[in-house]
């Protein structure tokens, strides 16, 4: 199987190597359009700014390639939020492939419980499809680390509470989008990644 984790300006790139590494796999780091087009999967990670990503994805054709694919494509945190149609971060308009903006969390005021950015484990509620098969457990954390969120909608196949209830993963046709870190979220997190390799 030849997996590709897409190469832009992201910085959790090593940690998804790690993790496929880990469960038996070899990955390629790429940014070149024919390896990523020719992958059997495509991962795209994300620790990083939205609008930073945009630019690199339109100045080296990622953005055109992404969307056309036809591969399993799964997006983690930023590369989720990228898939979707718009960022509240820096105004930045996004790939489109889900049809859902993604906003920045606003705390009540002067709240002492939730801190934006949200960092740490947070329970998952409402698993939907097959990313999350052989996963059964009442009890699913993962691990977290973002200052956006993307609102609920027709995509949504799993959700948490912060702040507000939000999307913690997307599904449409072939694409995938994980707001958590799988690669950082223990045992549950390498199932949902192994899930998405047996697609």
């Amino acid at each position: 199987m030849k997996i590709v984790i897409v190469k832009y300006s992201s910085g959790n790139v090593q940690s998804v190597l790690f993790s496929l590494k880990n469960l038996g796999y070899n990955a390629i780091i790429s940014d070149e359009l024919d390896i990523i087009k020719n992958s059997d999967k495509v991962i795209i990670p994300g620790v990083g700014e939205a609008r930073s990503a945009m630019e690199y994805f339109h100045k080296t054709g990622l953005g055109e390639l992404i969307v056309r694919l036809t591969q399993p494509v799964l997006g983690i945190c930023l590369g989720m939020q990228l898939l979707c149609k718009f960022s509240e971060e820096n105004n930045t308009p996004c790939l489109g492939v889900f049809d859902i903006p993604v906003k920045k969390f606003r705390p009540p005021y002067s709240s002492n419980t939730f801190k934006v950015p949200h960092i740490g484990w947070n329970n998952l509620f409402n698993l939907q499809g097959k990313l999350f098969n052989g996963i059964h457990n009442e009890v699913v954390y993962q691990y977290f680390v973002h200052s956006y969120y993307v609102p609920f909608g027709s995509q949504t196949i799993a959700t948490i509470d912060y702040i507000t209830p939000c999307s913690a993963a997307l599904q449409k046709e072939n694409f995938y989008g994980v707001q958590f870190h799988p690669e950082k979220s223990g045992m549950d997190g390498k199932k949902m990644i192994k899930n998405f390799l047996n697609l």
